[in-house]
């Protein structure tokens, strides 16, 4: 009965460490492909996330001398009357906000988070607060606008002008955040 059982076991130990091993490697063999999967993935969004960085970046810099003149404008006319919101705004050539370009980083923030280095998370994080902060900002300078498009008087010029130069400290900070993020 001894002989029996101890020959039964070993039989069962030869069956089942193939059987473990087969199981182990077929393991191995997903999780190296995954990993390749995920890495090609990170790559392909971070090339799209650097590609929309630096075209938001290239913006920032073009809108924010618009932005300075006519600041310099609302300041020059803040005290003639004769002159409205609307006429400034005319002679500046209009109002300027960059576009702010996030959409690969969403994707992957709302997916495979735990696949990005936490300080790319954090200058990519604030990256978007900061948009949807001025974004906010550039929905109060629109309806600022519109209740206020005819004022002359000095008090409404240098209220778009404070706006002005919040939505421009704004800007001036996602800069940053993007130059931060292509340091790293």
């Amino acid at each position: 009965m001894k002989k029996e059982i101890k020959d039964y076991t070993i039989q069962f130990i030869k069956e089942i460490v193939p059987v473990i091993a087969g199981i182990l490697i077929a393991l191995f063999i997903d999780n190296w492909n995954s990993e390749r999967k995920d890495k090609v993935y990170i790559n392909q969004v971070f090339s799209t996330i650097n590609s929309e960085l630096k075209d938001s970046k290239e913006d920032i810099k073009a809108t924010i001398p618009r932005q300075k003149a006519l600041i310099d404008s609302l300041e020059f006319y803040s005290s003639n009357k004769n002159v409205t919101l609307s006429d400034i705004i005319l002679k500046s050539k209009g109002i300027y906000i960059p576009q702010i370009k996030i959409n690969a980083w969403k994707s992957v923030s709302s997916t495979k988070i735990d696949l990005v280095d936490y300080n790319q998370i954090t200058t990519l994080s604030n990256i978007q607060e900061l948009k949807e902060l001025l974004n906010n900002k550039s929905e109060l300078l629109g309806t600022f606008l519109y209740a206020n498009i005819n004022e002359t008087e000095k008090n409404q010029k240098q209220t778009l002008k404070m706006i002005l130069m919040d939505i421009i400290q704004i800007e001036k900070s996602i800069q940053q955040n993007i130059e931060l993020f292509e340091k790293k």
